[in-house]
């Protein structure tokens, strides 16, 4: 793994760290009272973007201290995803040899072939549907929360701490947010559908982030994308050369990609698209890959 490019505190991250938190608070406290629909849309996007922010921090971003970022983003503007749980199971991501396996990698929305044939219709039909762009953006949120939820019950019954502590530290942020919320004209239940549709903003961009393949580099795409969506996702569209030097900063990506776009065109093997656009022109009624995993045998 790549290090950070500085050794010092990286102000620009830090500065829009707060900008979010202060527009999150002034788009609660202003806006109802102009639209309340208004409210909803800039609002997830600001949820969606402190999820981009928490990325940065769990990678050792905008200083060098764990602690002094992880308290900078231990109130999660979702509610749904402690900080804890988003930076440990991140990380077990970014092991490259186990990308897109259904069990080793915490992100894959792989299923094993078995379970997939074993599954009744109707989820088959689900998770068919969560294969689309807009099945992504609408069901995954509700599906991926599902899953992250039942799994993290189970290691609790088992008495894995990690995961309790993560949980109650979670406690107090959320109580922190919802009493953020209650003291503007903000609905609760208005919020609610905002920290949903923000969590389906982020599904955009892992929509694609990975494809099964044989080669490990080649698994994770590129967006060449410099628009509103690659500033909402801090250049992670650029997805192989951060998995490739995971502690190069947001900013620094694009530079990074332009310098070395060859090399990173032969790691990936041509896993490029130029922009969100293409995305959604290709895929938004479409699914791109099979539910089950393609490489271990076939289950569609």
């Amino acid at each position: 793994m790549s290090k950070p490019l500085s050794k010092g505190p990286e102000w620009g991250t830090f500065l829009l760290i707060l900008s979010c938190y202060g527009l999150w608070f002034a788009a609660l406290a202003l806006l109802p009272d102009v639209s309340l629909f208004l409210t909803i849309i800039v609002t997830s996007a600001l949820v969606a973007f402190h999820s981009s922010l928490t990325h940065e921090a769990l990678h050792g971003h905008p200083f060098r201290s764990k602690a002094l970022n992880e308290t900078l983003m231990a109130a999660q503007l979702n509610m749904a995803i402690p900080y804890n749980r988003f930076r440990d199971t991140h990380l077990a991501h970014h092991k490259d040899e186990s990308l897109t396996d259904p069990y080793d990698d915490p992100e894959s929305n792989f299923l094993d072939p078995a379970a997939w044939r074993e599954m009744p219709r109707w989820k088959r039909r689900l998770y068919r549907a969560n294969n689309t762009l807009l099945g992504r953006i609408l069901l995954g949120p509700m599906i991926g929360q599902c899953c992250f939820l039942v799994s993290d019950v189970r290691a609790a019954w088992r008495g894995d701490r990690s995961v309790i502590w993560a949980w109650a530290l979670h406690v107090p942020g959320v109580v922190m947010v919802v009493w953020l919320i209650s003291q503007t004209p903000m609905p609760f239940w208005a919020y609610c559908i905002a920290a949903y549709l923000g969590l389906g903003l982020v599904k955009i961009r892992t929509f694609l982030e990975h494809r099964a393949h044989d080669q490990i580099d080649a698994r994770t795409v590129v967006v060449e994308d410099r628009g509103p969506l690659a500033f909402l996702f801090l250049n992670n569209n650029f997805h192989v050369v951060h998995h490739l030097h995971p502690g190069v900063p947001w900013y620094a990506l694009p530079k990074l990609y332009r310098e070395r776009q060859s090399d990173f065109s032969s790691a990936n093997e041509g896993y490029i698209y130029p922009s969100y656009r293409d995305v959604f022109r290709r895929y938004f009624l479409r699914g791109k890959d099979p539910v089950s995993h393609p490489l271990w045998h076939s289950g569609e």
